[in-house]
């Protein structure tokens, strides 16, 4: 990279490259400093720059294709929070979002988390925030019940938050609800957690891997160290369930869902419990549930997954080909699989490096098994015979296929 840093973000943009966001430079400094990431020529240039350094914050694509960056601590008082900013894929520039209406931040603060009508929820103000990316404001998102510090949406469209920081770790965990704007208590953890992973799975569960942990007994707790243990998250009974345990006790992994429906626990620490700490990890580990469910494929023509894509004019059975192009503006049926009708939670589609709005995802008519998502093309596409369209649904990418735009 073009500058050292840690506790940044990385966020795959629409044209497949990804935006490197702030951090911590030497000595523990906050950078304001961004840069993008070229896959095609494996090159990293520096781009615009936080009017706030920060490090430890949240960046979240929007479906207008900006990027939100939020929350995280600067260089000043801890654990002050920074206001939000917008990067601009087009211009290249950050600028400020709306203000925040609430007041103060959190030790451990949830990390911000897309939800499924495309606003964000940020936790690190009290009350929460909410984010609409259309009237760039901030307002009111109802009140945690206590400090949590992992996040994710479940597919109903609520978000789950567990474990963190109370008198020592915290086992305890909550949902919160778009509709009514509140949180409310769930199950809990049979282990308490900090620094773990969420990750939403296929299947509908979640999966919570690792930590942080301690051991109590009765209202008394000491620091025991990273935890090897994992459990699932049942939305529709609100419980969790022991589940497969790793090889190594870790905690600040990352987790990762892989297309094929398994899970990438990677890196990490280690700790044995006070003043024990074995060092960090480059170990690896992949969790495998109980039925794989593969992630999502647009349909290709050729039926190998690539090239002209089964991309239709809105309503029509007319392709978006080379001899009969799609237009800017214009609407498209773009049939693929691996979605959930039942799923609150929309894909997201680009089309010639930009975002297109996603309107409705359906039952492809007549043919079993498939989907049927229909997206306006974006203005200010480059034209061709061969323009790449791109399918991720909830952090899984699906190949690549192409259309014709005039």
């Amino acid at each position: 990279m073009t500058t050292a840093r840690r506790m940044h973000t990385a966020t795959l943009l629409p044209d497949d490259t990804v935006l490197i966001v702030g951090g911590y430079g030497e000595g523990g400094v906050a950078v304001a400093s961004a840069e993008l990431f070229d896959p095609v020529g494996g090159t990293f240039r520096a781009t615009g720059s936080l009017s706030t350094a920060r490090g430890g914050h949240t960046a979240i694509l929007l479906s207008t294709g900006k990027v939100l960056v939020i929350g995280g601590y600067g260089t000043r008082s801890y654990p002050e929070v920074a206001p939000a900013e917008l990067y601009d894929p087009a211009s290249h520039t950050f600028s400020a979002a709306g203000a925040y209406t609430g007041r103060g931040g959190c030790d451990f603060c949830a990390p911000s988390i897309l939800l499924a009508d495309g606003t964000v929820l940020f936790p690190g103000q009290y009350p929460a925030q909410l984010y609409d990316p259309t009237s760039d404001a901030f307002s009111v998102g109802g009140t945690m019940i206590s400090d949590q510090s992992a996040a994710v949406t479940l597919t109903n469209g609520k978000a789950l938050f567990a474990g963190g920081v109370e008198i020592g770790r915290s086992s305890r965990a909550e949902v919160y609800d778009p509709a009514t704007h509140t949180f409310a208590s769930t199950g809990t953890m049979a282990q308490p957690r900090v620094w773990h992973t969420l990750n939403w799975l296929p299947n509908g569960m979640v999966l919570a891997v690792g930590g942080e942990t301690d051991s109590c007994t009765g209202n008394s707790c000491v620091f025991a160290g990273s935890a090897a243990s994992a459990e699932l998250y049942d939305p529709s009974t609100g419980t969790f369930l022991a589940t497969g345990s790793m090889a190594a006790a870790r905690s600040t992994h990352s987790a990762t869902l892989l297309r094929d429906g398994r899970v990438l626990v990677a890196g990490g620490v280690s700790y044995g419990g006070i003043g024990i700490f074995y060092g960090s990890l480059a170990s690896t580990e992949i969790y495998t549930p109980d039925v794989l469910v593969r992630g999502p494929a647009l349909v290709a023509v050729s039926g190998d997954g690539r090239g002209q894509g089964a991309i239709f004019h809105a309503g029509t059975t007319h392709m978006a080909a080379p001899e009969d192009p799609a237009a800017a503006g214009e609407n498209l049926d773009i049939y693929c699989t691996g979605l959930s009708i039942d799923s609150a939670i929309r894909p997201q589609v680009a089309i010639g490096g930009r975002s297109a709005a996603v309107q409705v995802v359906s039952q492809a008519p007549g043919v079993p098994g498939v989907n049927q998502v229909r997206v306006r093309v974006p203005l200010g596409i480059q034209p061709g015979p061969a323009v790449p369209v791109r399918l991720t649904y909830i952090d899984r990418p699906s190949n690549e296929v192409t259309i014709a735009v005039r």
